[in-house]
């Protein structure tokens, strides 16, 4: 084997900087910022209503919690890599909410690509999601506000 073949191989095996220790490879693409499927909050009132990146990154956890025990959609996550499931969320909700993150994950369509998400599977998905908003005292308005951000990426999302 060639030396740049070498190289080739070391090159294509290294993880992007963005990934995390413990992060299963994953096919390339190319990050910016529309993978993020929504424009961020303009100011920081929606940041500060999660708490900022703290209270941002205790709702994802908290969420991600909720998500892998629920007894109904649990199993979608079974074989999800996790520690790449926690980073991309916490960027796409702290690049959202203007927190002072960069989005490095794949768009909404490719991310949840073969992962089988019916509509009833979203729904509970979003009540998941209040009750862990809810658990770090997100405000009802600040959460509809939230909420109306994702809701348009339904449609990539969900499988027909």
């Amino acid at each position: 084997m060639s030396m740049i073949a070498i190289a080739l191989l070391l090159q294509s095996a290294s993880p992007p900087p963005y990934a995390m220790p413990g992060e299963e490879p994953v096919e390339e693409y190319v990050v910016k910022p529309e993978n993020a499927g929504a424009k961020p909050f303009e100011g920081d009132a929606m940041a500060k209503a999660f708490g900022g990146q703290d209270g941002i990154r205790r709702v994802v956890n908290r969420l991600i919690d909720l998500n892998g025990n629920d007894p109904v959609i649990g199993e979608i996550f079974a074989t999800e890599d996790r520690v790449r499931f926690q980073r991309t969320l916490f960027e796409h909700m702290c690049y959202l909410l203007n927190a002072g993150c960069i989005y490095t994950g794949m768009d909404m369509r490719s991310a949840h690509k073969n992962m089988g998400i019916q509509q009833a599977d979203m729904n509970r998905m979003v009540e998941n999601l209040q009750k862990a908003m809810d658990a770090e005292n997100v405000s009802f308005a600040a959460q509809n506000r939230f909420l109306s951000k994702l809701a348009p990426m339904r449609r990539d999302v969900v499988e027909r």
